[in-house]
């Protein structure tokens, strides 16, 4: 598993331009469902045949956060904005990479008061001499991933694009140990959830299923002076009760947590008080859709160096076998 965590998160993806990271997982679920196809909006939608049960959408998203080129000034450096929520004081300092190869470390204008320090004070620097150069390598409207390594510490793995490829990790691992089910089985890789849950809202619209399950990171409230959050590293599964997006629905959530204890995996329950998810946009597809989340708990979000536990990831894929595996009658 930490080999898959090592390949997913540093591939190039963010929102809107999804291509090699949708084309890596494309290789690794390909043996284990029955169809996949992309829709318009970039979703992989990897369907496994089940015997005449229910229609299971299980969500992750694949894109991650990224910054956009907007202008190239006459000495090379690159202006840019934000895809999705990106913290100026965590990106400073930090090194950046195009779809293309080319490489840059992300500097600041000089500031008298830290509290001045927004993204229009930052640039990209790719090493270029000019505006000439840089336009050879970087274009405007370019998409730029941050550039780090997966590495383990012990059960814990950092990395970026944690948010969301652990997700999609679990339902990987998921569809590899999954049998012969009664559901259908609609495995969606989103694409453009840190732009405005895009992607899954269109996937839930086309496959309209009985039930909607997302695997998403939240935080945690386990480090020193952190938000009150009851929600740590290494305590299992997180079974959401609500987001800033949805009220998970009630039957779903208790469903989950009577399977998490009759199979002996470790679950805590989650109230995020900040942030959504795409389960948020599937219980609004068509008529409604009863739909919740298993997230895994992850420290240091948004950032280059997001933080899980294995031994979470582990508990998250248990109770989704076991979720796709059961009646689901709530």
């Amino acid at each position: 598993m930490k080999n898959l965590i090592k390949r997913l998160t540093e591939t190039f993806g963010p929102s809107g331009s999804e291509g090699p990271i949708r084309e890596t997982i494309r290789k690794e679920v390909e043996p284990f469902v029955d169809e996949i196809k992309v829709d318009a909006l970039g979703n992989l939608i990897c369907f496994k045949k089940g015997s005449g049960g229910k229609k299971v959408l299980l969500d992750a998203h694949m894109d991650e956060i990224g910054l956009m080129v907007t202008h190239i000034d006459e000495n090379g450096f690159l202006r840019f904005g934000s895809i999705g929520g990106v913290n100026p004081a965590v990106s400073l300092g930090q090194r950046v990479y195009f779809e293309n190869g080319t490489f840059g470390v992300i500097g600041c204008e000089r500031i008298e008061d830290p509290k001045d320090l927004r993204l229009n004070k930052l640039y990209i620097d790719i090493g270029a001499g000019s505006r000439e150069e840089a336009s050879k390598k970087v274009r405007v409207g370019d998409s730029a991933a941050f550039f780090q390594p997966a590495i383990g510490l012990g059960n814990r793995m950092v990395a970026k694009a944690m948010d969301d490829r652990i997700g999609c990790v679990v339902i990987i691992e998921a569809l590899k140990g999954l049998g012969a089910t009664n559901h259908d089985i609609y495995a969606v890789f989103a694409t453009q959830e840190e732009v405005g849950l895009r992607g899954a809202r269109v996937a839930a619209f086309g496959i309209n299923p009985d039930v909607g399950i997302a695997f998403d990171v939240t935080g945690t409230g386990d480090t020193p002076k952190s938000s009150t959050m009851d929600v740590s590293l290494g305590k299992g599964a997180a079974i959401k009760v609500k987001d800033s997006s949805l009220i998970c629905h009630p039957g779903l959530r208790d469903y989950l947590v009577k399977l998490a204890e009759e199979k002996g995996i470790s679950y805590q329950m989650e109230v995020l008080e900040r942030g959504g998810t795409d389960s948020g946009a599937i219980q609004m597809a068509r008529a409604g859709i009863p739909a919740g989340v298993i997230s895994i708990p992850s420290r240091y979000i948004h950032s280059p160096s997001e933080m899980v536990d294995i031994g979470d990831v582990e508990a998250c894929v248990k109770l989704c076998v076991a979720a796709c595996e059961s009646p689901l009658e709530f």
